[in-house]
């Protein structure tokens, strides 16, 4: 009997559990709360598709080459259906430096690091209309899984099916399995942790707020040509990072500490938003009004916080018949581009479990165990970094704060070592990359015997025989921002 798959959520770890599952001749039912794609091109999707389970919808968003690489072994007519709708892959020799080029020497391998970048709409748009053209597979719109239906057994609880309201007014659709892609507005894990389920959880704030405006060149003008400024950057601040897109559009992010008030009150005005944007040197040449225009909003997004849940403590299953799966299994700090490929890893995981074997119980317990050994060393380096974040933020608005000689060491070790050798040689690069794509461990490459010595040869360099790999400071200091933007810079400072 073909088993019945009911998954909660056409976002993208629905549409990713979709493209894992589909192969596999499992009866696929999607339940999605939104309406359906408007018909048209990207451009009038990303005007008009209403999506409010989906809050960063129109934000910046890339695939890194773990999931490009996914899609591309796995569905290569994907890959070029991604291609055709105008989404954007920038390879290896887009992150050479000018240190880089004269001692690059092309490997076949460079071709696992390209990113697959787009408007999110175009994405999910492209995505979705592929993964309804399988036979087995069935998006339902409009359709909100108001519960799980629950069944206590001697063997533990389980999940029989879910419990919908639709434009028929509502029912129950009974599954062999619920997956639950329903991100993190999905209530399903509270619910079955009200029912006794043994689940936990940790969880802590990312420390930052998110601001998003869309963009598009004026026609008959190219993007402007790379320069020694950098697209993205850290003013201790703001964080910025300027994402290429689908059909002459990008998108611009601007990241926001909590603590920093009056900055989040008026970045959300859109000529505040250009203000900041023109004073990056990275970012002013791309919104240039002789080169593009502004065609969005601001958009905003906070609430976002690092969350791990266990839905098995390594021998027992806390439920049968359920999988959480993206942001409602492993929440991440956006900043670090990994939700969408930590729903396509987790669910390419969850297909190999659910094809070895058909025992309720070992199928959790074994995804759980695969999904750790993958994903919690990149969550626990982003929880670290963020923790990190969180401090110097607050250190910035402390008045007169001194850092410790440890903290002056650290930040020499990354600044004047790590930085500076992964700007200088490519292999380093190279290497450095594997990690920050998901190809291995994050910290593996800087482990290595050869590697960690290259770094340290860079570190005891005198300043003065690399400056040439230094990047130029990527804006300005806090006070000269505040005070070009009228905000007092006096604004939000804490009293040691």
């Amino acid at each position: 009997m073909t088993e019945r798959v009911l998954v909660i959520g056409a976002g993208m770890a629905g549409l990713c559990t979709a493209l894992a599952l589909a192969p596999t001749g499992r009866d696929i039912v999607i339940l999605e709360r939104d309406p359906a794609p408007p018909r048209g091109d990207p451009d009038l999707v990303f005007e008009e598709w209403a999506r409010r389970g989906v809050g960063h919808l129109r934000h910046s968003h890339a695939f890194l080459a773990r999931l490009r690489s996914i899609i591309k072994g796995e569905h290569p007519d994907l890959h070029a259906e991604l291609l055709r709708a105008g989404c954007r892959e920038l390879g290896f020799e887009r992150m050479l430096t000018d240190l880089h080029r004269p001692l690059y020497r092309p490997q076949p391998g460079d071709r696992e690091f390209a990113v697959l970048t787009s408007r999110r709409t175009t994405l999910e748009l492209v995505i979705r209309r592929y993964v309804e053209r399988h036979p087995n597979v069935r998006v339902v719109s409009e359709t909100f899984v108001r519960k799980l239906l629950v069944q206590h057994l001697p063997e533990g609880l389980r999940v029989l099916g879910v419990s919908v309201a639709d434009a028929a007014g509502g029912r129950d659709i009974i599954g062999d399995v619920v997956i639950d892609a329903g991100g993190r507005t999905s209530s399903g894990v509270e619910q079955l942790i009200e029912a006794g389920a043994p689940i936990t959880e940790e969880s802590e704030s990312a420390g930052i707020l998110y601001f998003t405006r869309h963009y598009r060149l004026l026609p008959g003008v190219s993007e402007p040509p790379r320069s020694r400024a950098s697209a993205t950057g850290d003013l201790g601040f703001l964080k910025f990072g300027l994402f290429p897109g689908d059909n002459g559009c990008f998108s611009i992010t601007l990241c926001v500490p909590e603590p920093e008030l009056e900055m989040r009150k008026a970045i959300v005005d859109p000529t505040v938003f250009d203000a900041i944007c023109a004073r990056l040197p990275g970012l002013a040449p791309w919104i240039a009004p002789e080169v593009s225009q502004g065609v969005s909003r601001v958009f905003g997004m906070g609430d976002l916080h690092s969350r791990w849940r266990n839905l098995s403590d390594g021998e027992t299953p806390a439920v049968l018949g359920y999988f959480a799966i993206g942001d409602n299994l492993i929440r991440t700090n956006p900043l670090y581009g990994r939700g969408c490929s930590f729903a396509a890893v987790s669910a390419y995981l969850l297909r190999d479990v659910l094809v070895s074997t058909d025992h309720a119980g070992d199928r959790l317990v074994e995804f759980h165990d695969l999904v750790a050994r993958e994903l919690r060393p990149y969550y626990d380096t982003m929880r670290d970094q963020d923790r990190a974040a969180i401090r110097r933020a607050r250190q910035q608005l402390t008045r007169g704060y001194r850092p410790s000689l440890k903290s002056l060491v650290v930040k020499s070790f990354l600044e004047d070592g790590v930085n500076i050798a992964i700007r200088s040689d490519p292999n380093l690069l190279r290497e450095a990359l594997r990690g920050f794509h998901m190809l291995e461990h994050p910290s593996a490459w800087l482990k290595r015997p050869d590697n960690l010595a290259k770094v340290l040869r860079y570190w005891v360099t005198t300043r003065d025989k690399k400056a040439d790999a230094y990047p130029p400071r990527p804006g300005p200091g806090r006070v000269e921002m505040f005070q070009a933007l009228g905000i007092s810079p006096e604004a939000d400072m804490i009293r040691s």
